[in-house]
């Protein structure tokens, strides 16, 4: 594995990295609520204001920027690092937002499915159908919390639907190559699940986890997890929080390796894959408000879409 090469460190909590085709990298910045890009050199222009708390990022057909928006957190300072906490006094509840990327315009597409309100839209991936997947992980408060879920929506805003509920803190969220399997990480619980998709919007299977989810891999001791990115192999390589790395597992359930992102950052929250040959990870370290690259030994899976 290269070294791991420090792009910025002057972001607000960055989450949702996407590597655009000129090199630049778009992020969400879920502390300030605002969307940047930031150039080959490190340098950070703010395209966004979405207010809330801004927590994955996907190009849809369109070119525009779709976001889940958690609603917001309440802010820990630990040191020199961010921390999230609970439901804020503030919340705005969960949405899922269009933002064009050349003038910053902000539009809500979706804050509910049928009678129930979104509540923390997490992450999202977008299929060869034009349709994106996204989590709800809910919030948290004094006393309670919530169940989360997986869901399926269309770009133009016209359809979303409830998949798979419910679910314990889905964060991550991701396609395989061939868009027949659709991957869930649960920050709480360490596990990653498998559904079957036979056609859009369809999350199958015959496995004993949530409406048959297959358990691709259990993780042990304190290792909680959050967004995902899948390689051109089909490896899911998910944020492994407290371990400070990405966790690399096979699409047949075994844990290839954990690489170890420096600075100890426990809020190692997301990786994508970019550069001409997609081997250039960037990896997003929140707590510390940094985006890092390296150089990755396998080249990551082209998305559906790009800008």
């Amino acid at each position: 594995m290269s070294q791991f090469e420090l792009v910025t460190d002057n972001l607000n909590f960055p989450e949702g990295p996407i590597a655009t085709e000129n090199g630049d990298v778009i992020v969400v910045e879920i502390k300030s609520g605002t969307l940047a890009r930031i150039s080959p050199a490190g340098e950070v222009t703010r395209i966004a204001d979405c207010g809330g708390g801004p927590n994955g990022a996907a190009i849809g057909p369109d070119g525009m920027i779709y976001v889940c928006n958690n609603g917001g957190f309440q802010w820990h300072e630990i040191g020199e690092m961010s921390a999230p906490g609970q439901q804020p006094d503030d919340y705005i509840g969960g949405r899922i937002q269009r933002v064009n990327p050349n003038t910053g315009k902000v539009v809500t597409l979706y804050d509910r499915v049928g009678d129930h309100p979104l509540l923390g839209p997490n992450d999202i991936v977008f299929d060869q159908h034009g349709g994106f997947w996204f989590t709800d992980l809910g919030k948290t408060r004094d006393r309670d919390m919530d169940r989360g879920g997986l869901y399926y929506a269309k770009a133009d805003g016209s359809q979303i639907q409830e998949v798979v509920y419910p679910l314990m803190t889905p964060n991550g969220v991701g396609l395989s190559p061939d868009g027949d399997r659709v991957y869930v990480s649960e920050t709480h619980t360490g596990r990653v699940w498998s559904w079957d998709v036979p056609q859009p919007g369809q999350a199958t299977g015959t496995g004993i986890g949530p409406s048959g989810a297959t358990l691709l891999w259990g993780f042990d001791k304190f290792q909680l997890l959050d967004s995902l990115g899948v390689d051109g192999d089909g490896n899911v390589c998910v944020a492994t929080l407290i371990t400070s790395a990405i966790s690399v597992i096979s699409p047949a359930g075994e844990l290839l390796e954990q690489v170890v992102v420096p600075g100890a950052d426990p809020f190692v929250t997301n990786i994508c894959f970019g550069g001409p040959d997609l081997r250039t990870a960037y990896v997003t370290s929140s707590g510390y408000g940094r985006l890092y690259k390296v150089q990755w030994p396998r080249p990551g899976l082209q998305l559906a879409h790009n800008l």
